[in-house]
């Protein structure tokens, strides 16, 4: 009878009077904290182009002659700052790269543009009438950049000077820096809403050559926004939520100890998939993450 209860009374033994058989928790999930940099990152779809103005649109060059057309530019050709860019009753005007300070001097023998460039449009025609006051070209900058569109929730992150990297076709990867922002937001179509405005932006190539014959090309872009050189990290998949707000990070201690440690949330490295944290907490710990 002794030996029949024995055995109801423990289900896994392996005999009666032996130790029961424990089956051993499963380990936790861990990676570690980390001290290093971190950086925010706005990622875009943009497009290869020449250099504009802030808007993105071409310069215009007004042309000051009176006469007629006898000589102009082609599209695409590439003028420096005091070469003849047309010649009006065969007399040449030069490009003259100033400010609208100087367009009262010598008018009639000089176009006036920010900078040297390439012929975008030619809008005077050879031959007609060339009238003072009238557009005769409008130009670009010769050096291709990117130019992407901003969202409205991106627009307050992103800033001149700000560091990008842009993927090129063929899985290709340069540098380049934000060089301008627009100041007019502008819609793909009449018809949208203002909150789908757009603010264009250019990213100057920090190596032009390197995208050479690629106009009008998509890109991807990444511009870091912040960044941080030295900061403790983790997961992002390592946060859970406190039951009275915030949050922690459960961390596995010696022995197999855990133990949640609260923590608060600074720069999310949004490539990295980490954010910054600051609590009771060291590089190299583990914390608890979900299962792959």
């Amino acid at each position: 009878m002794r030996r029949a209860l024995c055995g109801l009374a423990v289900l896994a033994v392996a005999g009666c009077g032996a130790e029961p058989v424990t089956t051993a928790a499963a380990p936790a999930n861990t990676l570690p904290v980390e001290r290093g940099a971190l950086a925010d990152m706005v990622s875009l779809n943009g497009i290869l182009t020449y250099g504009a103005g802030p808007d993105g649109a071409p310069y215009s060059a007004v042309n000051y002659a009176r006469g007629i057309y006898t000589k102009l530019p082609k599209p695409g050709d590439e003028v420096g700052c005091g070469d003849v860019l047309y010649r009006v009753d065969d007399d040449p005007v030069r490009l003259t790269c100033r400010t609208h300070a100087y367009r009262s001097l010598a008018k009639g023998k000089a176009v006036f543009l920010p900078r040297a460039g390439r012929i975008a449009k030619v809008s005077g025609q050879l031959g007609g009438v060339a009238q003072p006051g009238a557009e005769v070209v409008q130009a670009t900058s010769a050096t291709l950049e990117v130019q992407v569109e901003l969202e409205p929730s991106q627009q307050a992150d992103v800033k001149p000077g700000d560091a990008a990297r842009i993927t090129l076709p063929g899985n290709r990867s340069v540098t380049g820096k934000v060089a301008r922002l627009g100041k007019v937001a502008r819609t793909a179509e009449e018809d949208q809403a203002p909150a789908a405005a757009t603010i264009p932006a250019s990213i100057r190539l920090d190596a032009p050559k390197q995208a050479r014959g690629l106009e009008k090309a998509p890109v991807q872009v990444e511009i870091t926004t912040k960044g941080v050189e030295d900061a403790l990290s983790v997961p992002v998949t390592a946060l859970v939520g406190k039951a009275g707000g915030g949050f922690a990070v459960e961390v596995v201690r010696a022995g197999d100890r855990r133990e949640l440690v609260g923590v608060e949330l600074g720069l999310f490295d949004t490539t990295g998939g980490r954010v910054e944290v600051a609590g009771a907490l060291q590089a190299g710990d583990q914390v608890v993450v979900p299962s792959p």
